[in-house]
């Protein structure tokens, strides 16, 4: 018998909600994990000012990574037991990672003055094997878990690639929040990470479709290529009008400072687009389709009214933190 109902666009919704919860996650965690990197790089008020810049928002913006693994569980629970079995010692790593810079961003505030240099150190330590975890995955990923030696090289490459995008933004991040010397000092490394993230962005563009002849496929036949075009004609456009933009003078209390942060957002999205359209319709490549990943249709209905309750809340809170910590940073206290 033919149902009645066959919401066949279901799997589709749920695709795009984890996608934005994943992108939301790259863009919102990937500055304070970039930060996190960035402190090795200063030392006594200047790190602890860029350790307050993200005091109020870093476990909140953790939370759009808890709901984007929570809906693959849910509304794809084939994809999430394939997934999470290939790639299940770089998630334990990272899940360690994540730890380590929660509890040495509240030890380190409460640390005797001879002790916080460790805990600094296991601040940078957790920001970096983190973003080296998500850039593997995220390489294993696209290659569709081929434990190839090549694979392995792409998956290394995408790791120290993302290193450099959370770099960027962090750098960006800090331009936005804290001004004098230091700001200056992140508008250089703004600088430097931007061409680094460029040329990481160019060589995974160049090496991914010849590592998957699908993906090769879907990049340079027509009529995909036409549609495909558009997104690194925009992004090389952007990464040259940004470094146009971050070699403008600085002033006091300039009020563009924001511009290169809202830069790098759309050049994370751009990528973010990039992947899904090579992608769309998989789950898991050449493997399994958002169809044949997703629960019951019933399932999914049922689901789909809890996430539309919590996406808005989770999402909320995070405009309401950033809307009531807005301006420059202040150094973080306890007292």
């Amino acid at each position: 018998m033919t149902p009645l109902f066959d919401p066949w666009w279901l799997p589709v919704i749920f695709a795009g909600l984890m996608g934005l919860a994943i992108l939301l996650y790259v863009i919102l965690d990937g500055y304070d994990l970039g930060v996190g990197m960035l402190t090795r790089l200063e030392t006594g008020a200047n790190r602890d000012l860029m350790i307050a810049s993200i005091g109020p928002f870093w476990d909140a913006n953790e939370t759009w990574l808890v709901l984007g693994i929570g809906l693959l569980l849910v509304a794809f629970p084939v994809a999430h037991g394939l997934i999470l079995t290939q790639l299940y010692l770089p998630v334990a790593l990272m899940l360690i990672a994540l730890i380590l810079r929660g509890v040495s961003f509240e030890f380190r505030a409460k640390a005797a003055p001879g002790h916080r240099q460790r805990w600094d150190d296991a601040f940078f330590a957790g920001s970096l094997l983190a973003a080296l975890c998500q850039g593997y995955m995220l390489g294993a990923y696209v290659l569709g878990f081929d434990q190839s030696l090549a694979s392995v090289l792409f998956c290394l490459l995408a790791a120290l690639g993302l290193v450099a995008g959370y770099l960027f933004v962090g750098a960006c991040w800090l331009v936005y929040k804290v001004e004098g010397e230091l700001q200056k000092r992140a508008v250089r490394w703004a600088q430097v990470t931007l061409w680094a993230t460029a040329l990481a962005m160019a060589v995974i563009s160049i090496a991914t479709p010849l590592l998957s002849t699908r993906i090769f496929d879907r990049w340079f036949h027509l009529p995909e290529i036409i549609a495909l075009l558009p997104i690194p004609i925009a992004a090389a456009t952007l990464f040259v009008g940004l470094a146009i933009f971050l070699r403008r003078p600085l002033r006091e209390g300039d009020a563009l400072s924001w511009v290169p942060l809202a830069t790098a957002g759309i050049l994370f999205a751009l990528g973010f687009v990039g992947i899904a359209y090579s992608f769309y319709p998989y789950l898991i490549a050449d493997r399994l389709d958002i169809w044949q990943a997703a629960a019951a249709p019933e399932s999914l209905t049922i689901i789909l009214v809890g996430a539309l309750v919590v996406l808005p809340v989770i999402l909320g809170y995070s405009i309401l933190a950033h809307w009531i910590f807005r301006g420059k940073a202040t150094h973080l206290s306890y007292e």
